[in-house]
């Protein structure tokens, strides 16, 4: 198919009233088994590396694989910076190819923020490249990521931050987390709707793994186009090494047991999307 922005994508999920799956993913096997999974229910898909995953192994090399990847895939395919933590992160994706952008100014005051996420987005502009915001602190810890409690987006405030950055999605925070959950998170959906009403670009759930697929639907009904994942592919890739590895102790191929996680983050990507209701929207 092709390697794409997420503009369209977002753009058309928000007409069609469904969100796009975006998946974060670490390695060779994770990238296979998303786009996998995407190809066998004709969805459109945003694949994503944080900070910590980017100095793994860098930006170039994971850009290299999806690329590759998507040359092959029936679907359309987005390769996105998710949490860049910095205005130089940002541009280092930007000159490496990334087609899609997130700069996470949400520990920062409100001003800085907006000062941040404009100068991003002022850069990325010429190249067509979309570019993510957040607004509103998505609580708890993944990677080097701490929201610690987190903070909710106060929908005036997205009003007139959307309006002076010139942003093209904006992830708000609703009383979701990252990592895994303790409890049952108890989801502020009538702030969503306050702000769906002020805001007209795509808005983004972030810490979506682990939420029960009433929450994700009822989410996407009040206006999130975009939803995120990350823990769980990771536990799920983990647990499939884990029970290849139990069941033969011997083994010492990386490809038999990489293919058994890869069965298993292709099964919860499928789920995942069908969740998102992007099953069968790509073009």
């Amino acid at each position: 198919m092709s390697f794409v922005t997420s503009e369209k994508m977002l753009l058309d999920a928000q007409k069609g009233g469904y969100a796009v799956g975006a998946f974060n993913v670490e390695n060779m096997e994770m990238v296979m088994a998303v786009i996998a999974a995407a190809e066998e229910l004709h969805a459109p898909l945003m694949l994503q590396t944080t900070p910590s995953t980017v100095k793994y192994a860098g930006l170039d090399m994971y850009l290299a694989n999806v690329k590759t990847a998507a040359k092959r895939a029936k679907v359309p395919v987005c390769m996105h910076l998710d949490h860049g933590d910095s205005f130089d992160l940002a541009m280092q994706a930007l000159r490496v190819g990334y087609s899609s952008i997130m700069i996470d100014g949400s520990h920062n005051v409100f001003e800085e923020n907006i000062a941040v996420t404009k100068a991003v987005t002022d850069a990325c502009r010429p190249s067509g490249v979309p570019v993510e915001a957040e607004l509103g602190k998505v609580g708890g810890k993944e990677d080097d990521l701490d929201g610690g409690n987190g903070g909710y987006t106060d929908p005036m405030e997205a009003k007139e931050f959307v309006e002076r950055t010139g942003v093209g999605s904006l992830a708000v925070a609703i009383g979701t987390a990252h990592g895994v959950y303790k409890g049952e998170p108890k989801l502020d959906l009538d702030r969503l709707a306050e702000i769906r009403k002020v805001v007209s670009i795509p808005l983004v759930l972030h810490g979506a793994s682990g939420l029960s697929e009433e929450a994700v639907k009822e989410s996407i009904k009040r206006g999130i186009c975009k939803v995120n994942f990350a823990t769980e592919l990771r536990i799920a890739y983990t647990d499939g090494v884990k029970e290849f590895l139990a069941a033969n102790p011997d083994a010492f191929d990386p490809k038999k047991y990489g293919k058994a996680a890869m069965e298993h983050v292709k099964e919860i990507v499928k789920l995942r999307m069908k969740m998102c209701g992007c099953d069968g929207k790509a073009e």
